[in-house]
């Protein structure tokens, strides 16, 4: 085993965490023979087993929000081996001989003396550095960005670059970025502040090891080397896509066709281009199909007619999650989204939370009952600013959606505002919507719109009572006002059919 050689009166001072003299650990050695020294009974790879466990998991990829799981977790957590350092001069030796194994790194993060740490500290310039710096609220000081721009002048070191800043503090950074660098993993630039502004990465970088590339505001065009040379991406997401670097469907399926292991997709454009997407010029062969053997999670924002020019023409047999978000069309057209749906066997849908908006409407749906809100099959965003119209809309999609939606049994509806609309046009798109789900189980009413739910299940003399939510069990209201003789009529209809229906309130 490979062993880090000092002399003994040699001082590591680039961090009070790691600040190691040989006074120190001549005391913990001391310490250690009278209180702890069943521990030095060890041998070396007992320890290092050992320390393997005390290694923390820096990347918790279940249950978290799509931002935070495309952060690519806690990389403080990296600093786990700082303190054990301390503890003797044999665990020092041990813990840096045996960097690589134990995954050992540099962080170089807010408040870190990273000139100190990279040119006072000749022992641990062999260690990978990864540079961390969510700065949500303020500037970039001085001295933090004279240490970003000192750690990115070690390229062969580098593993992984997180910032998220402000787009001035960025376009000081991002030139730094520049020719190659072979250790780099992941890449994550954000900016706080989504504007017209635009980032461009330096021609000549190239990180041929890169495996998560996360960008937003960036001016990246689809055929850039980076991408083409980064072949093992697993995630790739680029958020904000100006109109300057906007790429027609056929570049984009290209261009992920030679990324087999992609597991995590996101394309998000800035906003909708002012030319109709079919007649662009094809800048790459047509190719008829592809498919992405790993992927798992997908997500779009921009128009329907550009997903619904991808979807066809892509197979993804892992697939666990879909995230859309459509730019203002009122009743985008979902034809191809409800193939592919249907087409993909590895989604499973099984309850929807759908809620109501000001301006938007989301539609959430999960494998199971929901209960954990972010593990989600499909998330669905349509923007809407128009109240009246809203029902509506979520109407028609559904029902384009029917059949990979029919195994649906949970639907919950919220809503951030009040429809109040008594009409029977109004109670016409309700029915529609919820006649798309026809084999609901389980209804779940809020407050607000029990008056409006109650009216629009109020049996009729035009259909049989059984011909809307022919499978509904039980429909559970919330109830914080004076609703006495909510959903009777409704109840009583289908407990005359021989079919009744559970009433819950809480």
């Amino acid at each position: 085993m490979h062993k880090v050689e000092s002399q003994n009166t040699e001082r590591t001072s680039f961090s009070p965490a790691i600040s190691i003299s040989f006074e120190q650990t001549q005391c913990c050695r001391a310490h250690n023979r009278s209180n702890n020294a069943l521990i030095h009974i060890l041998d070396d790879d007992s320890l290092l087993n050992i320390f393997s466990f005390c290694r923390p998991v820096v990347w918790e990829k279940e249950g978290v929000p799509a931002p935070r799981f495309l952060e690519g977790g806690e990389w403080t957590r990296e600093r786990w081996w700082y303190k054990l350092v301390h503890v003797c001069q044999r665990w020092r030796y041990l813990i840096l001989g045996s960097a690589s194994h134990l995954g050992l790194s540099l962080v170089c993060a807010h408040a870190t003396p990273v000139s100190d740490m990279l040119e006072n500290s000749p022992h641990l310039s062999h260690l990978p550095l990864t540079i961390d710096h969510l700065d949500e609220k303020r500037h970039v000081i001085a001295e933090s960005r004279e240490g970003i721009l000192l750690a990115l002048q070690h390229r062969g070191r580098v593993r992984r670059i997180r910032l998220r800043m402000s787009v001035p503090d960025l376009q000081k950074l991002v030139m730094a970025i520049d020719d190659e660098f072979p250790l780099l993993e992941h890449l994550y630039i954000m900016a706080n502040v989504r504007d017209d502004t635009s980032l461009t990465l330096p021609g000549t970088f190239q990180a041929p090891h890169l495996r998560h590339l996360i960008l937003e505001s960036f001016a990246l065009p689809i055929g850039s080397p980076v991408l083409t040379t980064a072949v093992g991406l697993v995630t790739l997401s680029l958020n904000n896509i100006p109109l300057s670097s906007y790429f027609h469907p056929n570049d984009l399926i290209h261009s992920v066709s030679l990324m087999p292991q992609l597991e995590t997709l996101g394309v998000h454009f800035s906003r909708p281009p002012a030319l109709d997407i079919e007649r662009l010029p094809l800048h790459m062969p047509i190719v008829t199909h592809v498919t992405l053997p790993n992927l798992r999670w997908f997500g779009f924002m921009g128009i329907s007619a550009y997903l619904e020019a991808i979807l066809p023409r892509i197979t993804t047999p892992l697939l666990e999650k879909l995230q859309i978000a459509f730019f203002r069309q009122l009743t985008p057209p979902v034809l191809h989204l409800s193939q592919f749906m249907s087409s993909t066997e590895s989604l499973r849908f099984n309850s929807i939370n759908l809620t109501f908006f000001r301006e938007y409407i989301t539609l959430r749906v999960y494998p199971s009952d929901g209960a954990d809100m972010f593990a989600y099959a499909l998330w669905l965003k349509v923007h809407s600013d128009q109240p009246d119209r809203q029902v509506a809309s979520v109407a028609r999609i559904l029902n384009t959606l029917k059949t990979p939606l029919s195994t649906v049994e949970y639907l919950t509806l919220k809503h951030d505002i009040g429809f109040h609309e008594d009409s029977e046009a109004y109670r016409t798109q309700w029915r529609e919507l919820l006649r798309s789900l026809g084999n609901l189980k389980t209804l779940r009413v809020p407050n607000s719109l029990v008056g409006e739910l109650s009216c629009c299940l109020r049996p009729d003399d035009t259909e049989p009572p059984m011909e809307l939510l022919p499978e509904l069990k039980v429909l559970v209201y919330t109830a914080t006002n004076d609703h006495s003789g909510a959903f009777a009529s409704f109840i009583g209809a289908r407990k005359d059919a021989g079919h009744p229906v559970a009433l819950v309130r809480c």
